[in-house]
Formats: structure tokens, sequence, C-alpha cells
């Protein structure tokens, strides 16, 4: 199975509307114990819009951007926030101990992890005393652009390429965050927030999930032939699914956050 990639520029088609959840989390985020001059993480950082926003908030911070996207991180370098340093490493590996960190950020990142709750706890072992993990992740996979997606892979002309596991993208409602933080010695916050985001322009919600969920999809549709029936019977959905209105499109996002700081 070709592995999904990730394009840069169009994953960053949305960035103000990708980031805004950011800086809702960030925004949460107290003091950390070694400012001005904190050690943080940005794991899932991408092509470093999340670690920008970081930057503008932690201006002298030694920031360290973690990703497994060559691509992504090669637009993070050159585009999103040069001065920090990065790291090519998968999430679920990745061992932040050693870094010390003041705070550990992940956005819109975990959803991809399998199994990601177990990750929590060792992160919470790795901050400093009164550090925090901060992180927020989609929690609209019952919405119509995930449930109308899975559907169609199923259906009868696409589930012999596509079939159920097309995607392995999940999150856990917010008392199970809340739960696994305190668990893991931390002062949890955690809430949710659905964004009535405004996307203009032709098929916006296709063009969304292009740069997210349908990565898994369109890594299998080599054929591109197969490619553009697959997006034209999806994006006829999407466009009944999500209507057109005189100002555009309304697409409601559903968002998971947690601020945990460690006691």
């Amino acid at each position: 199975m070709p592995a999904p990639a990730w394009d840069p520029a169009q994953y960053l088609r949305f960035a103000d509307e990708r980031t805004r959840p950011l800086r809702d989390l960030l925004a949460r985020v107290p003091a950390l114990p070694h400012e001005p001059a904190a050690t943080i993480l940005d794991i899932g950082c991408g092509p470093g819009n999340s670690t920008a926003v970081v930057r503008e908030r932690w201006p002298q911070a030694r920031i360290t951007g973690v990703d497994n996207s060559a691509p992504m991180l090669e637009t993070a370098r050159t585009q999103g926030e040069p001065s920090a340093a990065y790291v090519l490493a998968d999430a679920a590996e990745y061992d932040p101990a050693p870094a010390g960190p003041d705070l550990i950020v992940s956005n819109a990142a975990l959803q991809w992890i399998d199994g990601h709750l177990a990750l929590l706890p060792r992160w919470a072992e790795a901050l400093r005393p009164g550090g925090v993990i901060a992180f927020q992740v989609p929690g609209n996979f019952d919405a119509p652009s995930h449930t109308l997606l899975a559907g169609l892979r199923r259906s009868p002309r696409w589930a012999d390429v596509l079939g159920d596991d097309a995607t392995r993208a999940g999150v856990h409602e917010p008392g199970r965050y809340l739960d696994v933080l305190a668990g893991a010695g931390c002062a949890a916050d955690v809430w949710e927030t659905t964004y009535s985001t405004l996307l203009t322009g032709p098929d916006p919600v296709l063009e969304w999930t292009k740069g997210t969920a349908l990565r898994p999809v369109l890594a299998r549709l080599a054929d591109p032939e197969r490619r553009a029936a697959f997006l034209a019977e999806y994006g006829a959905l999407l466009r009944e699914a999500y209507p057109a209105g005189p100002h555009g499109t309304v697409f409601p996002f559903r968002r998971i956050f947690a601020v945990a700081t460690r006691r």
C-alpha cells in the first residue's frame, strides 16, 4: 500500500482556518517554567504554520518541530518558522524526554496516530515540573465530510480498491482525554468548540479534505481517471451536504482541546 503523502501547498490553502484553533489553544496555556527561554516541542509540526504561531507567543524559546514528512519539514524550514530546529521522526516513536521540554504542543496531529492515548503519559513524564501539554484534534469524524467518504469507500464501485481501512484517523471524546491526563499526574483543562467556518471558491469542502482526510484515499487511486471519477462523485455528495450560500459555504468543524500542566 502506498504511503499517504502530505502536500504542503494543498494543506496551506486553508492556513488561517487551520491555524485559528491553535491560537485559541495557546491562549489557554499558562506561564511556562523557564520563560522566556522555554524549551518547546511542536510534535506533528507539518509545514511549520503551527511552529510560527508558537514562535509568536514565545519569541525567545528554543523550539523544535517534529514531523514524519520530509516535504512538510522542508516547507517548515523555508516558509514556516526558519528559526526553529526540525527533526524528521514519527511522533509515535519520538522520545521527548532528552529535550526536557517546558511545553509539548500538537496541532491536529494525534488523530493520525493509532493508540495515541498511550503517548500522553509518556509526554507528561518528559515535561519539566510545571510543564504543559497542549493539543487540539478534530472531533468531526461523525460529520458528513467523513461519513459520506466512508460510505463511498464501501460502495460496490470503490470497495475493492479502498475498503474500510483507507483511513485510520480517529479521536476520543473529551472526557477520555481528561481521564488519561489526570491519571498522568496533570491538572487538565479539556473542552470542545465547533467552528462555523466560511469557505469560498469551487468545491471548497472537497479542497479542504484533499489536504487531510482524502490523503489515504488518493494514495490508493494511482490511475488518474479513477481518481478523477472518485473526486467527482465525492464532490457531488459534499455539495449536497454543504450547499453554497450567498457568502460562501458554511463548514461546521468540531475540535477537541486539552491543556494539561504537570504537577
